[in-house]
């Protein structure tokens, strides 16, 4: 008998990582503006943006071991009432102390836990649904996601173009509160595994074995991985760095607009992410893994579009529409590729792994990001008055980048 999708626990989940998710990409959209709005600098931006990585790259393995062995409910809960926690002491101190130091040791916080918080998300999905519901359950919590970072950077937008930043902060205060207390009230299954040593001996045994399960028993996921770093160092950190500068400090668009606008973009980009998780949903039965490297490279060609329109129109509104559409398609395609991904592994790894190697995934896959985000700051920074060139080479890349991908996962159809 096929089991529902909707149980009860997993709707619990579904509807705390709705309001969770919607405070995270508010406050992960109004920080960041706010210091770009008050230094006008695309370097110091993807430098700020690289260090507050830096702890979901420690971080997510982390809670990858932390998600196999402590109920995946707990830690769900703690974090989201530390976010808060983080939340308020950044307003308490913001009029009191150097800002761009606070933001960026806040933006770390706010990273590091998502960093920690993300592989208990996935490791839980296994254990509350059927074999059968994977897609669909990944497809919803992907959606859930596109479309919290849809509705949150338009929010923010508006937000905090009448209002500034401080009510923003309150805002996403009471989300992270609010979702804590609802996911009080889930029940994951849980099964304590034996620890062998103390927690730093544990820890690196757990982290060995999932590396060992990566390269030895399912190796090409190892070789897509390296494929996606590229992917991250050489398109997602451009898309990162240039919506933001582009839309606030190069396109020439109204002053009194460009927040919004860009909170606007911001949303447009997510609803990228929204259609990719509702496709990947519908045709869940229908999209074979052994494809997904056409994704990539679709992913690819969406950027020419972007540094053909900064090289050939001067009208920032026709630059802006451009961007947010090609934006659009980027996401999703990729979004679809991750969903594909992430129901392979689930898939195929062991229930006693799985939440230490989404993580080891999720943390090598990011580990372009910060290196990115600094280098392609300081590459709009050098090719001032011509971002053109930068949009163009990273498009170049990434299509070189995609095409070999395309070889590598053409090899999935035989696993």
């Amino acid at each position: 008998m096929e089991q529902k999708l909707f149980t009860k626990d997993f709707t619990l989940v579904v509807i705390g990582q709705i309001i969770s998710l919607f405070g995270n990409a508010t406050i992960r959209f109004a920080l960041p503006l706010y210091l770009l709005n008050l230094t006008g600098s695309s370097a110091l931006y993807g430098t700020v943006m690289a260090f507050a990585f830096i702890p979901t790259i420690l971080l997510s393995p982390i809670g990858g071991i932390v998600a196999d062995r402590i109920n995946k409910r707990n830690i769900m809960v703690i974090l989201d009432f530390f976010t808060a926690a983080v939340i308020l002491t950044f307003s308490l101190l913001m009029n009191g102390v150097s800002l761009i130091p606070l933001l960026t040791v806040t933006l770390m916080f706010l990273y590091g836990i998502a960093g920690a918080y993300q592989p208990s998300v996935q490791a839980s999905i296994p254990a509350l649904v059927s074999h059968e519901n994977f897609m669909a359950a990944n497809s919803i919590i992907n959606a859930i996601s596109s479309f919290a970072s849809l509705t949150g950077p338009v929010f923010g937008g508006i937000l905090y173009s009448a209002y500034g930043l401080r009510p923003i902060l309150w805002v996403c205060m009471v989300c992270f509160t609010l979702s804590a207390i609802m996911e009080i009230f889930i029940k994951i299954p849980f099964q304590k595994q034996t620890s062998k040593g103390g927690i730093w001996k544990t820890a690196g045994t757990d982290f060995a074995e999932s590396i060992r399960f990566i390269r030895k028993e399912k190796p090409v996921i190892g070789k897509t991985l390296l494929v996606i770093c590229g992917i991250n160092l050489f398109l997602s950190s451009m898309i990162i760095v240039a919506l933001p500068y582009l839309v606030t400090e190069v396109l020439h668009l109204e002053a009194s607009q460009t927040n919004r606008l860009y909170g606007i973009a911001e949303g447009i980009l997510a609803a990228g992410g929204l259609a990719g998780g509702i496709s990947s949903g519908i045709f869940a039965n229908k999209l074979g893994i052994q494809k997904s490297g056409n994704l990539i490279i679709s992913c690819a060609i969406c950027v020419f579009p972007m540094g053909a329109a900064l090289l050939l129109f001067s009208s920032g509104i026709l630059n802006y529409i451009i961007l947010t559409i090609c934006c659009f398609f980027i996401l999703a395609f990729s979004t679809i590729f991750t969903i594909q991904m992430l129901s392979f592994i689930q898939t195929e790894t062991p229930k006693n792994l799985i939440g230490k190697v989404i993580s080891v995934i999720l943390t090598v896959s990011m580990c372009a990001q910060p290196l990115g985000n600094a280098f392609y700051g300081v590459l709009f920074e050098i090719c001032k008055g011509r971002e053109y060139i930068v949009v163009l080479f990273s498009g170049l890349v990434s299509l070189i980048i995609a095409i070999h991908a395309k070889r590598i996962l053409g090899k999935l159809s035989s696993l």
